[in-house]
């Protein structure tokens, strides 16, 4: 069944000219292989010809066979004054053998004269021409106006007649370009609509986010007329990014009712996101609407009960229908509920009932206070409950450390000592490292195995530091946040001190005890 909505995506091309963004060709093929998994349904695959990495990944392509997706080449129109067959950049969008080509031509006359520094009648028989050769090639082509609105603002009819000029020569699609992305919503409706009256051709919008609008104006466009989207996955773009396709599937799909993706692809949005993130070698951006690790976070107490209640009284969809999870944070600002649901969500048997949630409350907003934060310190968190609830011993003790630096040839070395006592039994431990939180880290670690060899796996993969109150200078009290690892699960931990060897200490003691006593059910 032909959806309501095609998505084309341009990641490969126009995502990676995006700033700190440069994809392999290997990385390029997996991308289109997960997109064809996925249910895209263009995937633009780059400019022929115009670098070696494009022909390779080209080249490659032809060699798979795209189950859902069509891929798409991308060039320009022929360049003035020469005949399309004879054009190089025309030859090579051919060469690339690809069902679709999408080409792009001037509609506004400011490129024409200045850019193009050509006449508007040749630049009119360059976007037909080009059109009609790959029609006659058996290609389906898409024709993207480069400034489409902002030629559209300047002549109108000339900008008619440019797409007017792709619709006559047989174009399968006509796409509407903000290219400058400055063009605000009510405008693109407008425009949009118009141009519905006026052309017979299907219509594609493609937005950029250079106002925050990039989203915003792709679903206007498509509540105006157009039934073809283009964008890229999470953003990516020149400047300040594209449309975000991550953002735009589930709202046509989930808001606008209508059909795009395969239903059941709306549940693998957020691994979409992240894995093309991962890709990029960018850190996934947490705050991204409806896949982000924040998107379904609940802070407020009042806002966590009525979620408790009612999930829809704060959350505008399930989590799930898009691969997302609810999250609660626990802060100074958490009611009961927070608590509650925190504590079940890290396995423990909480109820409104139980009589040590009063405290559990009471303390996590004391050390709150003190500088402590518990969002990204999951461990430290069920440590306070897991003692709050069972009042058990702890599993060790540290009687006492040391860390020293000294020379050694033409640099410098940290050691640490540590002694730690485990139920009557003291181990004492000497380690280097290439800092202090690293020596002491390998000296807790190697003490602890002795009783603990479950420990040996456990690895510090992340150490983040905040100065609380940078006024106080020197003095500052200091919050160590750090993410451990086993090899198979991760958790966060936190400590707080004037002294910043302190604080780490106490994250990495934590964090040690977190991975001897889970919660209950973990």
């Amino acid at each position: 069944m032909r959806p309501d909505v095609e998505i084309y995506d341009t990641t490969l091309r126009d995502g990676s000219q995006g700033e700190g963004i440069n994809f392999s060709v290997t990385d390029k093929l997996r991308i289109a292989d997960r997109l064809d998994a996925f249910g895209i349904h263009y995937i633009e695959g780059g400019w022929p010809g115009s670098n070696p990495k494009d022909i390779e990944f080209f080249a490659e392509a032809r060699r798979r066979t795209f189950k859902k997706a069509r891929l798409a080449a991308f060039g320009s129109t022929r360049r003035k004054g020469v005949a399309v067959e004879k054009d190089d950049q025309v030859r090579l969008l051919l060469d690339a053998e690809t069902p679709v080509v999408t080409i792009f031509g001037k509609s506004w006359l400011l490129h024409v004269r200045e850019v193009l520094r050509t006449t508007p009648e040749e630049n009119l028989a360059m976007i037909a021409d080009t059109v009609r050769f790959l029609k006659d090639q058996g290609k389906t082509v898409i024709y993207d106006g480069e400034h489409s609105f902002d030629g559209y603002k300047d002549n109108p009819d000339y900008a008619l007649a440019t797409w007017r000029a792709a619709e006559d020569a047989g174009a399968d699609i006509v796409c509407l370009c903000d290219t400058n992305g400055g063009t605000l919503t009510t405008e693109i409706a407008k425009i949009t609509q118009t141009l519905r009256n006026k052309l017979s051709v299907r219509l594609g919008i493609h937005t950029h986010d250079d106002i925050g609008l990039g989203v915003s104006n792709a679903l206007a466009a498509l509540d105006h007329g157009a039934s073809h989207v283009q964008g890229t996955i999470n953003g990516y773009g020149e400047r300040t990014g594209n449309c975000n396709l991550i953002s735009v599937i589930p709202c046509v799909a989930l808001k606008m009712k209508r059909r795009c993706v395969p239903e059941s692809s709306l549940r693998k949005l957020k691994d979409l996101s992240q894995f093309v993130d991962e890709i990029a070698n960018i850190r996934h951006n947490t705050r991204l609407p409806w896949v982000g690790a924040t998107a379904f976070a609940h802070k407020g107490g009042m806002h966590v009960n009525a979620v408790q209640k009612v999930a829809q009284s704060f959350e505008h969809i399930d989590p799930q229908a898009v691969g997302n999870t609810r999250r609660v944070l626990v802060s100074d600002l958490a009611g009961r509920s927070n608590i509650l649901m925190k504590a079940q969500e890290l396995g423990f048997q909480l109820t409104n009932e139980t009589p040590e949630l009063k405290a559990i409350l009471a303390r996590i907003k004391e050390l709150e206070h003190e500088g402590y934060e518990y969002e990204a310190a999951e461990g430290s968190l069920a440590l306070l409950i897991h003692k709050a609830l069972s009042r058990r011993e702890v599993p060790f003790q540290l009687n006492g450390y040391h860390v020293s630096m000294r020379r050694d040839g033409g640099g410098s070395v940290c050691e640490a000592t540590v002694k730690v006592r485990v139920e009557g039994r003291s181990a004492h431990t000497v380690a280097e490292g290439d800092g202090p939180v690293n020596a002491l880290d390998a000296a807790l670690r190697t003490a602890l195995s002795k009783f603990f060899p479950q420990l040996k796996k456990v690895r510090l993969i992340d150490y983040k530091v905040r100065i609380l109150d940078s006024g106080t200078g020197t003095a500052a009290k200091t919050r160590v946040l750090i993410e451990s690892s086993d090899g198979k699960d991760s958790w966060g931990t936190v400590g707080v001190s004037t002294n910043i060897i302190e604080a780490s200490l106490q994250a990495l003691i934590d964090s040690m005890e977190y991975r001897l006593a889970r919660a209950p059910s973990r």
